[in-house]
């Protein structure tokens, strides 16, 4: 059955190993992380029967360098969801004394068959109103612009 929160929330302290030569996140280390974040959004909008694989990156951006020693948090969501795929948001929360997000993302994702071939979703799409508000409404929106742009 999926999940009910709407949000998934994913923490981790910024080490020295996961610097680059300026001390601040390696893009590596950044890209492993949002996709970790990414899966265990879509684990949980899809249900404990998820089956899901990466099918592509829609989008990923750094907004701000990460010094090592801050905890990060990356606030991920379903914002789009069609037959055998769904996309998911990611916003990396504010950095201690700044304002707006660090990072923003955008994964797709696809349930597969045993065979690796796309299989039905379970379950129903989000309302569109529970879709809507900062900072969601806006990566949905850009997620279908690039839907369109790369099918």
């Amino acid at each position: 059955m999926p999940s009910n929160d709407i949000e998934t929330l994913t923490h981790r302290l910024v080490l020295p190993r996961d610097a680059n030569h300026h001390g601040t996140l390696y893009a590596g280390v950044l890209l492993s992380l949002a996709l970790e974040a990414g899966y265990a959004t879509a684990y949980r909008a899809a249900g404990a029967s998820a089956n899901l694989v990466l099918k592509r990156v829609l989008d990923l951006r750094c907004l701000e360098p990460v010094p090592v020693g801050n905890v990060i948090e990356i606030r991920g969501r379903e914002i789009y969801r069609a037959r055998a795929h769904l996309i998911i948001g990611l916003v990396g929360s504010p950095l201690f004394g700044r304002t707006g997000p660090w990072l923003d993302a955008l994964m797709q994702f696809v349930q597969v068959d045993e065979s690796g071939r796309p299989e039905p979703l379970m379950g129903e799409p989000l309302a569109e109103g529970l879709i809507q508000g900062t900072p969601w409404d806006s990566l949905r929106d850009r997620a279908i612009k690039l839907l369109a742009i790369r099918s």
